[in-house]
């Protein structure tokens, strides 16, 4: 028995909070961990470039200041040049040091966000092909998210976690030095130190709920956009452009709304944090006056504390605001990592090896099968039972909803059953569970031909070659030429201006929805594979071109197991048996023997 289940189209939310640094990025994508070390070595770095030039500016004013008693007396010029030049020349080699460590850890981080990127691209890519994505994120949702979205970790890699380790290794290091010239300056900026953050993590709390917002906006138009492209000439024709595109209008106005808000935040966190540092570091200033207006302090230890001040604050000052610039690419990893987290809803398969296939096919068992949908109340196929002996070919037919297309993606490994099994038997008569199974080495025993096959935009023989899989680069022409001689292609490519060259469209835009379907006709020759699955391959056909590829997959289905989806009653003649899936029951029609005539 099997039951319809209509899952949501809400647009799916990224999930709340999270802290900035996701622990999560450091365990998926191993680039991470290597920019982090990198970071670290380069503000270690930065940090001893930055005490040692504050040490030199102050040597290089304080000697080249004359000397006056406290009641304004001079009492000896300042050193000249040829006692300060080795000072000043330091000063330089320590500017042109941290211009040239500024610019390599800028350059490493791009080049480690760019792996990074790559990392998590690929991992939501297997996750898509293993699983069908979360039934609440529509196609442009997920087209943005791996595009736009993960671009925006550029800030996070390059500039903000370079940041954050100069903000947790600067000012530690500034507190030991000053401390240990004037331990009262360093009680000071100890005092006022932790003002900053503390503002910075209570602005950083509001902006986080806008950033999300804002990123929730970005996908649902890029979701609007890629929907109203794809279907431009199907509105254009029922005269609707119009009304979505002044619903992408909105949306746009409403993401312009969120992201100028956003933007006011991190302006005015930005003067919060200015303001704050500057009177830190105006009270250090002011303390340091009257002591050496007093006697209090020498000039030359006056000088150092001044010039190290401000490099305390600044980092905090500098990640507060990197913060902000970072704060859409972690938004865009949380979906990343809500996708790669969520309950499998597609098999993920085991190690065991694929049973031989009989030379008429593999034999089929499902017995009891069962699929929900993550976030479904009902199941989309519960309790069903169908065999299929080697080199059988059997029609599915039944109403929408009734579970047909599910059960192809359970027998492509797409569709994780979440109860009953599906056992796939060998040539010596024995059998394995589907589910422990390698799912490469099964899926390169399987040709499918879906409803709507998608084509590249490529070359008609590229496009025909990616039947044969991962061994498509060492496909000869004369295959690919024979494939589509057999699935009827061949007559088309005849009509097109360049043959076999011809670069199609995306999506095939050149040809007409049955000759689409003959390009998959020929990728399934051409694989060549003991099981076929069919999924409504003559849906949305003309009668004419229905029996054309008919005719064509007939001799595809011959001598192979196969299962073909379809409402087309046209199909009944060139398979074995029908069966008729009900959202009640399951009722076998007509039965011939298993290699019977078609």
């Amino acid at each position: 028995m099997t039951t319809v289940s209509t899952p949501s189209t809400t647009a799916g939310a990224p999930p709340a909070g999270g802290p900035p640094v996701d622990p999560r990025l450091l365990r998926t994508a191993s680039a991470v961990r290597v920019h982090l070390v990198v970071a670290a070595v380069c503000g270690v770095a930065a940090t001893g470039l930055i005490l040692a030039q504050a040490w030199l500016v102050s040597r290089v004013v304080a000697g080249a200041t004359p000397s006056f008693t406290l009641d304004g007396a001079r009492t000896g010029p300042g050193a000249g040049l040829d006692t300060l030049a080795w000072l000043v020349g330091g000063v330089a080699v320590v500017a042109v040091a941290r211009a040239l460590l500024s610019y390599g850890a800028e350059s490493a981080a791009l080049r480690s966000a760019a792996r990074a990127k790559s990392q998590l691209r690929m991992q939501l890519v297997r996750r898509l092909v293993l699983a069908a994505p979360d039934p609440q994120r529509s196609s442009g949702e997920i087209v943005t998210l791996a595009t736009r979205g993960l671009d925006a970790l550029d800030d996070y890699f390059a500039r903000y976690l370079p940041q954050l380790v100069l903000a947790v290794l600067v000012p530690v290091a500034v507190l030991v030095v000053v401390g240990s010239a004037d331990w009262i300056s360093a009680v000071v900026i100890a005092v006022t130190l932790p003002l900053i953050p503390l503002f910075m993590a209570l602005v950083g709390m509001h902006t986080r709920a806008r950033t999300d917002r804002q990123w929730r906006l970005l996908s649902r138009l890029g979701g609007h956009f890629l929907d109203v492209v794809q279907g431009l000439p199907t509105l254009a024709l029922f005269r609707r452009a119009q009304v979505v595109a002044g619903k992408v209008r909105e949306t746009t106005d409403e993401h312009r709304h969120a992201m100028t808000g956003t933007l006011r935040v991190a302006f005015l966190s930005a003067f919060v944090l200015e303001v704050l540092a500057t009177l830190a570091v105006a009270l250090v200033a002011v303390e340091v006056g009257l002591r050496l207006l007093y006697g209090n302090l020498d000039y030359a230890t006056a000088l150092f504390v001044l010039v190290l001040a401000p490099e305390a604050y600044l980092p905090l000052r500098e990640v507060g605001a990197r913060f902000h610039a970072s704060m859409e690419g972690v938004a865009a990893a949380r979906q990343v990592f809500a996708e790669l987290d969520r309950p499998a809803g597609g098999a993920t398969g085991g190690t065991a090896p694929v049973p031989t296939a009989d030379p008429a096919g593999r034999g089929l068992t499902v017995d009891g099968l069962r699929v929900r949908y993550p976030g479904a109340d009902a199941d989309a196929v519960a309790g069903l039972s169908l065999g299929l002996a080697p080199g059988e070919t059997v029609l599915l037919r039944g109403p929408s909803g009734a579970g047909k297309s599910t059960l192809l993606g359970v027998l492509l490994g797409m569709v994780a059953p979440t109860g009953g099994t599906v056992t796939v038997h060998g040539r010596d008569g024995t059998g394995a569970d589907l589910a422990d199974l390698d799912l490469d080495a099964w899926r390169r025993g399987v040709a499918w031909v879906p409803q709507q096959p998608h084509l590249f935009a490529d070359t008609v023989a590229a496009n025909v070659r990616l039947g044969a899989g991962h061994d498509h680069a060492g496909v000869t022409d004369d295959a690919v030429r024979a494939a589509a001689r057999r699935a009827g292609l061949d007559a088309v490519v005849a009509r097109l201006p360049h043959g076999w060259d011809t670069v199609l469209g995306e999506g095939g835009a050149q040809l007409s929805s049955g000759e689409r379907q003959r390009v998959a006709l020929a990728r399934a020759f051409l694989r060549d594979a003991p099981l076929v699955l069919l999924d409504e391959p003559t849906a949305h056909l003309d009668p004419d071109s229905a029996d054309a590829v008919r005719t064509a997959a007939a001799e595809l289905l011959r001598g192979r197991t196969a299962v073909v989806v379809a409402h087309d009653a046209g199909w009944a003649e060139h398979t074995d048996r029908t069966v008729t899936i009900d959202p009640a029951t399951i009722t076998p029609v007509a039965t011939a023997p298993a290699g019977g005539p078609r």
